[in-house]
């Protein structure tokens, strides 16, 4: 079937509030392009947003589901566990900076459902209810993530009442006039105003925004955050779902700080495109719930966690973390490149190829164009480039192509961009 046969029977049975708004569909992928069903060529600095740090259908993905599908596919893991599970939990307990002499994990099955199962896991261990967030940050669109979640459009329009308990804080953005000291006054103020810091369980924060806009929480902001934690007895949960693996040239985001989070919540990229996702924490707060009060029929699945492993080994044998970090570096020079070429671009950032700038009126007001940064998503479609802009203004233009992008690819999709830019 073509586009337009396939757009005919989106139209017709598939929930608007579910429907994308592309008349594409992919029909096949590889690495850093997709090919749509009427043959076109696109490449792809979307990443499924920011699943497929490893490339689309990397070979060793590949081939670990296909070994997995000929032994079990499905058991629950909470009836009759299998290898892969544990084998996963092990690496990603050696690997996640947490608290703690030990560390211990459990899966799910996507980013919600961890950070739904974060929350529970603070509430047992600490037994207190309230959950501090932060404004722009992005958790989910289960109720309680999206009660989590500091933006309203499109996620929490007409979706009646949030979930209670949950408080929010400014989210530090010098460029946009909050500064560090602004945000942690906030916070101390909530413990005034809304919630005594006794009840509160846990603060939930993404080292670097994800939907919100890719803005950095700076080390000194993440350090006094771990030690307010500490002086509260409040569980700190760092969000990794987008920026973890290699998405900022470090495994996770939070160690460029060097602080060490109670609790770290991942999926996306874990599994190259497979949907799976992980809690790993303090071995303590981690079973502080009863037997089987954590799992889901499918969480972890086998096909899931045997591509979870392929991609720990692709991060070894091919020095993910190493080309995340050259990747950065030239995303870095060609968006600062634009930023004094073009009146519009402001505030280029980036921690490693995690990159974005921002669209604007002009650089004096710094306000907003949103108009402008749909314009350039659309434009650069047109010429075979997908591309997202996030942002709590809809303004930011953020960068989440394969990292195992080849250069010449890279290449022609910044040439996109530049040229749409000179454009518009």
């Amino acid at each position: 079937m073509n586009n337009a046969e396939l757009q005919a029977l989106k139209e017709k049975y598939v929930a608007s509030g579910a429907a994308s708004p592309n008349n594409q569909f992919a029909d096949r992928a590889e690495n850093a392009e997709v090919w749509d069903a009427d043959g076109k060529r696109m490449i792809d600095f979307a990443g499924g947003i920011g699943v497929l740090n490893v490339g689309h259908r990397h070979p060793k993905v590949v081939a670990a589901v296909k070994a997995q599908l000929d032994k079990v596919m499905h058991t629950c893991q909470t009836v009759m566990p299998y290898a892969p599970y544990v084998q996963l939990a092990e690496k990603l307990c050696k690997i996640s900076p947490v608290t703690g002499d030990s560390a211990k994990a459990c899966m799910f099955n996507a980013g919600a459902e961890a950070l739904e199962n974060a929350v529970k896991i603070a509430r047992c261990a600490t037994g207190r209810h309230g959950v501090i967030c932060f404004d722009g940050g992005y958790h989910g669109r289960t109720l309680m993530t999206l009660a989590m979640t500091g933006k309203v459009t499109a996620y929490k329009y007409d979706f009646g009442p949030m979930p209670g308990g949950v408080f929010r804080a400014q989210y530090p953005i010098p460029y946009h006039g909050i500064s560090e000291e602004d945000s942690l006054e906030s916070l101390k103020m909530l413990f005034k105003t809304d919630i005594p810091a006794k009840d509160v369980a846990a603060i939930v924060i993404e080292a670097v925004q994800g939907e919100g806009g890719f803005y950095i929480a700076p080390p000194s902001f993440m350090q006094a955050l771990r030690k307010l934690c500490d002086e509260h007895g409040i569980a700190l949960i760092v969000d990794e779902v987008q920026s973890g693996f290699g998405r900022t040239g470090k495994m996770f985001a939070v160690e460029h700080s060097g602080v060490k989070p109670d609790i770290i919540t991942m999926a996306k990229s874990m599994a190259g495109g497979m949907p799976i996702s992980a809690v790993v924490g303090n071995a303590k707060m981690m079973d502080a719930s009863g037997p089987t009060s954590l799992g889901g029929t499918y969480s972890g699945n086998p096909l899931s966690c045997a591509s979870a492993l392929a991609v720990m080994d692709i991060f070894e044998e091919e020095k993910i973390l190493e080309k995340s970090v050259a990747l950065g570096k030239k995303l870095e020079q060609r968006l600062t490149q634009w930023q004094e070429t073009f009146e519009h671009v402001d505030f280029v950032r980036n921690l490693g190829p995690m990159a974005a700038f921002e669209l604007v009126k002009d650089k004096q007001s710094r306000d907003p164009d949103a108009d402008m940064a749909g314009a350039l998503v659309k434009k650069c479609k047109e010429k075979g480039l997908i591309l997202l802009n996030c942002g709590l203004w809809g303004n930011s233009i953020r960068f989440l192509m394969p990292i195992t992008i080849q250069d010449d690819v890279l290449e022609e999709g910044l040439s996109i961009v530049e040229e749409s830019l000179k454009e518009l």
